[in-house]
């Protein structure tokens, strides 16, 4: 095995980052295990106010850090692509997801005014086992 510049890699060091490189890629996209799904369609107004007043700044908002947004066009996709979720039926419908699991919903949007009151619940829940009934 040669050292510097150019050098050949060892077998335990080619396993090593042949390990790594599977493990980063089981990883949610962005390293995030959780995201809020939004399904929406053309010509909704409730999906066009939010889009208008909370969606520009919600990345920045603790809510946005801890589960960013996707927007799902329900006509394409009732479930964002989780096969477990339940699918959606009006548009808004505000789904948080983590690992493949529904952690809560909104339907509807509630306004500028009630937004975040109504999805903290939601994100506060995130990382916790899932309720037994």
């Amino acid at each position: 095995m040669r050292t510097g510049r150019g050098a050949a890699v060892g077998p335990r060091r080619a396993a090593s980052f042949g390990l790594l490189a599977a493990w980063l890629a089981i990883l949610p996209t962005g390293g995030q295990a959780a995201e809020l799904l939004m399904f929406e369609q053309k010509a909704c107004p409730f999906c066009e106010a939010f889009n208008r007043e909370i969606a520009p700044d919600y990345p920045e908002s603790a809510a946005g850090r801890a589960a960013p947004l996707r927007h799902v066009d329900i006509w394409q996709s009732r479930t964002g692509g989780v096969e477990s979720l339940d699918p959606a039926v009006f548009t808004p419908t505000f789904v948080l997801v983590e690992n493949g699991r529904e952690i809560g919903r909104l339907m509807g949007y509630p306004g500028r005014r009630y937004f975040y009151q109504e999805i903290e619940p939601l994100i506060a829940r995130l990382g916790k086992p899932p309720a037994t009934p």
